[in-house]
């Protein structure tokens, strides 16, 4: 599967995740976001940047517990939750923002 944006051909796996994680920009992130129906704000920038500096330093897309408790310790306990990280990713906090941060599906998630 792959995805085209601005007349780039980029891979995807069945699921929409980008096979290169080089591929991913931000108007890739864009794109896949308007696919996902997210609206991106500076919120969801700050959990996607977030994720991609958690990839690069530990080499794993976090599951949404981790997820949540790192996201906790970072940007404080108002941000840290399930509620906060689920209304602005609607499907999944770790599943969606891994995919539109152009990382890999989450261990442990379906």
């Amino acid at each position: 599967m792959a995805i085209e944006v601005n007349g780039k051909t980029y891979e995807t796996d069945e699921e929409g995740y980008l096979v290169n994680l080089g591929d991913w920009s931000e108007e890739v992130a864009n794109f896949i976001a308007r696919q996902e129906n997210v609206e991106m704000t500076p919120n969801h920038w700050e959990v996607v940047n977030f994720l991609r500096d958690y990839y690069n330093e530990f080499q794993i897309a976090p599951a949404v517990r981790v997820l949540t408790k790192a996201i906790g310790k970072k940007l404080g306990p108002e941000k840290g939750n399930s509620q906060y990280l689920y209304e602005l990713f609607p499907y999944g906090p770790a599943k969606q923002a891994c995919k539109i941060a152009g990382l890999p599906k989450p261990t442990g998630c379906v």
